[in-house]
């Protein structure tokens, strides 16, 4: 299918035959292992490390010298399309990301541009271009973005939320203003998402994070038709290549169906879904991805063995499955359980393959 040594990641997110199913995991790079902590430590802060082209690349790799990951995930941050629109992102020592500017009028929202991926967020193609040229085809990269959603969720509040009370309060009193915002995200990350593609990108997921704090018909109002939009607007093929997209909304399993009649290739569940359901529900319309409670990498390893038995057998035969965590690993997390369960996906999965 490519010239990567290892592509069954996307020959599994297309549903095509695999010998064993891929697995990667969400934060795969990131602070539960040492190297990590090193580097950032050096660097001097996250936005450091994303914006260092050498330093992305040196942590997008380090989790696959570890393991045996079968896709490598860019290096990045869901909050670079609202900082390259000039809202000032900072990150509070264990208080999450946070904006100097938040955006909570309708003028700030007319005021807002559309960032130049090559420009404003010219540094995260240099990340992208870098991690392909030292991948040297090994396994497959996957670029990402928030969902417009998710982005404005952060954009409004002004960082992180427990009541969601500034984002609901602008969608339920002021929609147009709203809309306004939704959509200008949605061509952002379309041209964000197409320049990774063009920059390298083999893969590019849109992640959710907040979409299940909606209703269901505000969710399909204030998320699902965005990230629509984006499905329809990416390059789906280069170079004769397919290019798969996955939709991955937290708390998002009754929603299933809906997700998978976007267009995209693979929907991402977290682990409040039983695969097996999941399953029967969108038959072969889609791939799926997940679903490990990410906190079951605290257990002892014969029971993270067992639990990846489990989903395992809950997917069944055949293609279509690229196993995950449900929503990214802890900080806190021995990097050795992370390694059983990495090898227990490939060790348990090669009999649904025959």
């Amino acid at each position: 299918m490519s010239e990567l040594k290892n592509d069954r990641y996307l020959r599994a997110l297309l549903k095509q035959p695999v010998d064993v199913t891929p697995v990667w995991m969400m934060r795969q790079a990131g602070r539960y292992l040492p190297e990590y902590r090193e580097v950032r430590a050096g660097a001097g802060d996250f936005m450091s490390v994303c914006r260092d082209a050498d330093l992305a690349c040196e942590v997008t790799l380090q989790p696959l010298r570890r393991f045996d990951l079968d896709a490598a995930i860019l290096f990045s941050d869901i909050l670079t399309i609202p900082d390259a629109m000039g809202l000032g992102l900072y990150f509070s020592t264990g208080e999450g990301p946070k904006f100097e500017r938040p955006v909570t009028s309708k003028a700030q929202v007319e005021a807002l541009g559309v960032p130049d991926p090559e420009q404003e967020l010219g540094y995260v193609m240099n990340a992208v271009r870098t991690i392909k040229r030292e991948l040297k085809g090994e396994v497959p990269l996957i670029g990402f973005s928030g969902s417009p959603w998710t982005l404005a969720t952060y954009m409004v509040e002004g960082g992180t939320t427990k009541s969601f009370a500034g984002i609901k309060k602008m969608a339920f009193s002021e929609p147009k203003t709203l809309h306004m915002l939704l959509d200008k995200l949605a061509d952002s990350v379309i041209l964000y998402l197409n320049a990774q593609i063009a920059a390298g990108a083999q893969s590019v997921m849109v992640f959710d994070t907040w979409g299940g704090v909606l209703s269901p018909r505000d969710y399909n109002e204030f998320s699902l038709q965005y990230m629509h939009k984006i499905v329809s607007g990416l390059t789906r093929n280069v170079n004769g290549q397919a290019v798969p997209v996955t939709l991955f909304t937290k708390n998002g399993g009754q929603w299933l169906e809906q997700i998978a009649a976007t267009g995209c290739d693979a929907v991402g569940l977290d682990w409040t879904i039983n695969i097996e359901d999941a399953k029967k529900r969108v038959g072969d319309k889609v791939a799926l991805q997940g679903n490990m409670d990410p906190s079951m990498l605290y257990a002892p390893v014969e029971r993270i063995r067992e639990e990846v038995q489990t989903i395992l057998a809950g997917f069944g035969e055949g293609s279509g499955h690229v196993f995950n965590l449900g929503h990214g690993i802890h900080p806190d997390v021995n990097p050795e359980h992370a390694g059983a369960f990495i090898d227990a996906v490939h060790e348990f999965s090669a009999k649904y393959h025959k």
